[in-house]
């Protein structure tokens, strides 16, 4: 009989597989703590700063998505100590769209809705060729690009035939077809269906894939 997955105290006997139960506890934690401040529809100073704080104690949670970008965005607006007006109003949309929060709630996107590929391969970063398409929910167009050049990987405006990895933002709209990014979309797709070295993947799983390269 092979060994038994838990220890004489019945925790999980491997190392990696428990960092992730804490991992994936805490990142539950952190929705229903965004889903909690989102009921009143609006984010205060108080409300922000608590996050803040939250989200440095929980390693776990900040090493993972939506916790990476969360506690990234909250790190920006609270640069100077002030949530402004407009701050407010973007960090409660941006929190409401990571956590998929919504008072009519609509369904996360998946293989029906956007074309990912089955399963999304890992990805190695140098020397591949990325083309970014959609609204991140990393940062700007400018901070995602310089992600991928950081780790060696260089970046194409539309998709190309040699080969390349299409990312798509997962603030993107859902009705994509109908959209300014979807032409990069369909043709990603259109090259993947002919043979061609076409990956489509999510932006939660390219980032997952950066965090594990680098060691996070």
């Amino acid at each position: 009989m092979g060994k038994s997955p838990l220890d004489k105290h019945g925790q999980p006997a491997n190392r990696a597989f428990n960092a992730q139960r804490i991992a994936d506890r805490e990142t539950d934690e952190l929705i229903g703590l965004c889903h909690g401040m989102l009921s009143d529809r609006r984010i205060n100073q108080e409300e922000a700063d608590f996050l803040h704080e939250w989200l440095i104690s929980k390693k776990a949670a900040r090493a993972q998505w939506p916790g990476n970008v969360i506690h990234a965005r909250v790190c920006e607006y609270l640069d100077d100590g002030v949530l402004d007006a407009d701050e407010k109003i973007e960090l409660f949309e941006f929190i409401a769209k990571v956590s998929n929060h919504s008072d009519t709630p609509l369904p996360v996107p998946t293989s029906t809705s956007l074309p990912f590929d089955l399963p999304m391969p890992d990805l190695l970063f140098d020397g591949t060729d990325f083309c970014l398409t959609g609204k991140f929910a990393y940062g700007t167009r400018k901070d995602c690009e310089l992600l991928v050049r950081s780790l060696g990987g260089d970046l194409c405006s539309t998709p190309v035939k040699r080969g390349c990895t299409v990312v798509i933002g997962y603030l993107g709209s859902r009705d994509w077809i109908h959209s300014t990014h979807g032409r990069k979309i369909e043709a990603a797709i259109d090259y993947r269906d002919a043979g061609h070295p076409i990956s489509i993947v999510s932006e939660d799983h390219w980032m997952q894939c950066y965090l594990n390269e680098v060691g996070l």
